[in-house]
């Protein structure tokens, strides 16, 4: 066998085929070189994709993790979404006003197939991953301002927590009618905070109505009303005078709503978070700018309450349709201000590398 293999390498009989099997190997080489590259490509591709993934993950952790959990949590998020090699915490810092920031990066030395022929055993592949959050809602402080109607309602505040299913109760305000027969209606307004099954009542607004000759010595802030040859006047006293109101804490919440009972309408429960009835919420920056939340849009709690500044919200009841309709016929005014600061929440998460 090898006397013919010699003899066909010493042949001058003008064959091409040595010519040929010569001119396979650069380009085998070049076709292989080729693959191990494509793979590098998109070996890359999905590192950046799992390193971004777990950089985004770890922003939600809380601010007491230490560096070597977050680092631990970061490696096991990049593994979990097909991740190779070995990913690094460069930075995560959080700014006094709650916005963090998270600098991460990644390598793989990336095993070859062809180019160990030119003695190339790996090929190292890096990326790297840049996040920033800003602050979110964290405290919301409600206090009344008015409620009236001729229909008793409440008002809830939910809350689900992050990692549950089921939301709880934060905050309760009841309104009860005091049945005087005045055009608008006023009565009685409690503002209590929820904790499981107990309630704190950390405001009350009593409203008393009586008719009058005429309006000459009404009070401050006094509400008048006239029909026909009635005239009403309605004082409000609210305890404590000069309260802070129900100051709920939202910061381990990953989502909220408000709801609205109102047993005599033919909408009973109104929502935020439902298309169908969020209209019935007015959203401004007082009680005279507030405007209709339009309908088919559920309405993100979060971003209603403004960091910092005191807005209104207020409910229509029900018993003035059809909507739309202004701002004054609404029933339920309350004042709410936010505070915000780093929270867990994940949607406020942007990539920035």
């Amino acid at each position: 066998m090898l006397e013919v293999a010699g003899g066909f390498a010493r042949s001058r009989s003008g064959s091409i085929m040595p010519l040929f099997f010569l001119s396979l190997v650069p380009l085998i080489t070049a076709i292989g070189f080729s693959v191990d590259y494509t793979d590098a490509v998109q070996t890359r591709s999905n590192m950046q994709e799992a390193l971004d993934a777990a950089t985004l993950a770890i922003t939600t952790l809380p601010t007491t993790t230490t560096t070597a959990a977050r680092q631990q949590a970061l490696q096991d998020n990049f593994v979990a979404n097909n991740g190779q090699g070995a990913a690094t915490l460069v930075s995560f810092n959080v700014a006094a006003d709650g916005t963090s920031t998270a600098q991460t990066s990644a390598s793989f030395a990336m095993p070859t197939n062809f180019m160990t022929i030119a003695r190339i055993n790996t090929v190292p592949v890096a990326v790297n991953s840049g996040v920033s959050k800003a602050p979110a809602l964290v405290q919301a402080t409600f206090k009344v301002d008015k409620a009236s109607g001729w229909w008793n309602k409440t008002i809830y505040l939910y809350g689900t927590q992050f990692g549950a299913t089921t939301a709880q109760k934060l905050l309760q305000i009841t309104y009860t009618y005091n049945g005087f027969g005045d055009p608008k209606g006023y009565g009685t307004t409690t503002v209590s905070t929820v904790s499981g099954t107990n309630l704190t009542q950390v405001q009350q607004q009593v409203c008393t109505t009586a008719t009058v000759p005429n309006f000459n010595n009404a009070p401050a802030g006094s509400i008048q009303q006239t029909s026909g040859n009635k005239k009403y006047l309605t004082t409000c006293v609210t305890t404590p005078a000069n309260g802070s109101g129900a100051v709920i804490d939202v910061s381990q919440m990953n989502d909220l709503y408000l709801e609205m009972d109102v047993p005599s309408a033919s909408r009973k429960v109104l929502k935020s978070n439902d298309p169908t009835t969020s209209n019935y919420m007015f959203i401004g920056a007082t009680d005279t700018t507030a405007v209709e939340m339009p309908l088919g849009q559920a309405i993100d709690i979060f971003t209603a309450v403004p960091c910092g500044q005191t807005s209104t919200q207020a409910w229509e009841d029900g018993g003035s349709l059809p909507l739309p309709e202004p701002i004054t016929s609404a029933d339920f005014f309350y004042t709410v201000t936010g505070k915000c600061d780093f929270n867990q929440r994940p949607s406020l998460t942007a990539l920035t590398q």
